[in-house]
């Protein structure tokens, strides 16, 4: 599977503006750290793209992501991407994360929804002046962005043995590679003006 194929299968499925935002960064947050690890970032990077594929159609915590995977099994994606994505869940699919592929993926998935909170709070609106401190400040306050699961984002970093903090600064750098596409380039700032 190529990415073309990929974001073929994205367009079929995926009809919000935000939920592909989230791919696109999930995406960028995968090859960067294909690249960190020597690593295939084709391969990486299209299964960040494709790891919530399905949640449109599949809403619930009950079928996301199993149902998904089947139909990518049926599209002929690569088992090593089902299994990564089934693994991004484990609570619900009993797939644990092994490979550096696989924990990679769960450590940036909830990541990458607490940097664009943060992102889309300042005035710029703008990963470029986004510091790691500001994510920090942020993290603290259980209020903000309530839906992510913080301890699930602690649990995966140190299962990828990196220190939470210099993640948070990979990721946001992976980001910025893509922030026009994501809105976070301080575009929207301008539009208010």
């Amino acid at each position: 599977m190529n990415r073309e194929q990929a974001w073929a299968l994205v367009e079929e499925f995926v009809k919000t503006d935000s939920l592909k935002r989230h791919l696109l960064a999930v995406e960028a947050c995968m090859r960067y750290y294909a690249e960190k690890f020597g690593e295939d970032p084709d391969l990486w990077g299209i299964t960040g793209l494709l790891h919530d594929f399905d949640w449109e159609i599949h809403p619930n915590l009950d079928e996301h992501p199993i149902k998904g995977v089947e139909i990518l099994r049926q599209r002929g994606v690569p088992e090593v991407i089902c299994r990564a994505i089934l693994s991004h869940a484990p609570e619900r699919t009993g797939v644990q994360p092994e490979t550096l592929m696989e924990k990679t993926l769960r450590a940036c998935d909830e990541l990458t929804g607490l940097i664009t909170a943060v992102a889309l709070v300042r005035p710029s609106k703008s990963l470029h002046d986004l510091k790691v401190k500001s994510v920090k400040k942020k993290w603290k306050e259980k209020s903000f962005a309530a839906g992510v699961h913080r301890e699930e984002i602690e649990e995966a970093v140190q299962a990828l043995g990196l220190d939470l903090w210099e993640h948070v600064g990979n990721v946001i750098e992976a980001m910025r590679r893509v922030a026009p596409e994501l809105g976070l380039d301080g575009s929207l700032a301008r539009k208010e003006e």
